[in-house]
């Protein structure tokens, strides 16, 4: 019997797109000092979420404002990390704008 890949997914979401870009450089180079085998950067579609809201306070319910918060998303999969690799992922220091899933 073969053993199961063993895999790291990691998985970033931010609203900056140069945040992510730059976190997933490092982690990819955080990889790579270690030859683990990377798959990625794949780009997750961007989710829109729009909010309505009345401009005026009082009537004039067809004027209206409209916001809308972009999030990006990006995934990264580390194929056969070392203990190596894992510690080097560990002391990476992202940006605070970056939300981080890893799942094993």
């Amino acid at each position: 019997q073969m053993a199961p890949k063993q895999k790291i997914r990691i998985k970033l979401r931010s609203y900056w797109v140069p945040l992510i870009e730059d976190s997933c450089k490092q982690i990819m180079d955080a990889a790579r000092t270690t030859n683990a085998k990377i798959m990625g950067p794949v780009p997750l579609p961007t989710k829109k979420r729009i909010y309505c809201v009345l401009k005026s306070p009082h009537v004039h319910k067809d004027a209206r404002f409209h916001f809308e918060i972009r999030t990006h998303q990006r995934l990264i999969d580390i194929m056969y990390p070392t203990a190596q690799t894992i510690d080097s992922l560990m002391q990476l220091d992202l940006p605070a704008g970056v939300d981080v899933e890893v799942k094993l």
